[in-house]
């Protein structure tokens, strides 16, 4: 008896091919991830335009804060979804970046005085273990970037195939220069 390959739908003689339609898919999810970066880039060219209206009459500090955490989380999720044009992947580190500011703002906007001890309470432990999984996220070298064994991974293989399993951490002189200062 002879099995089917496996890398094939039951039908793929015919009108079913598994690499074409994730091919496809792929294209259609990037032209989502696309135009969710043009609506993105809309919102926060109108944030701005709102924040120098607010500029220019008297000033709320409190209001003026909050739209500018407001972009700055914009920002944050632009980023996000470059991240995963480029690497069709989800960073959980700006994932993680983005909830901390989400989290602060709303502390600056409702002030710290007016939020119940139990909210902040609940508040300081979801920021200790968003902190957490921040430093978890920064010592842990990418599963993808080990996988796809790019120039800027910090994990280097030493030799071919038959030395995969030898993997030798170190240190990324080409990420550390991409970093800004600071």
């Amino acid at each position: 008896m002879q099995k089917r390959q496996k890398s094939r739908f039951l039908f793929s003689d015919r009108w079913l091919d598994r690499q074409s339609i994730v091919r496809n898919m792929e294209a259609f999810q990037d032209l989502i991830v696309i135009v969710l970066c043009l609506g993105l880039f809309a919102v926060m060219l109108i944030q701005l335009w709102g924040i120098a209206i607010a500029l220019m009459q008297p000033l709320d500090y409190k209001h003026v804060t909050a739209k500018i955490l407001f972009v700055l989380i914009l920002v944050e999720l632009f980023r996000l979804l470059m991240v995963y044009l480029q690497e069709h992947s989800i960073s959980v580190g700006v994932a993680v970046e983005v909830t901390i500011v989400s989290l602060l703002r709303e502390v600056v906007v409702h002030g710290a005085l007016e939020i119940s001890w139990v909210n902040t309470l609940a508040i300081c432990g979801l920021l200790f273990v968003l902190g957490g999984l921040l430093v978890v996220c920064a010592k842990t070298p990418h599963m993808d970037c080990m996988s796809a064994n790019t120039k800027f991974c910090p994990v280097v293989y030493r030799g071919g195939r038959e030395r995969q399993n030898d993997l030798e951490f170190q240190y990324s002189r080409q990420c550390d220069e991409n970093q800004p200062l600071g």
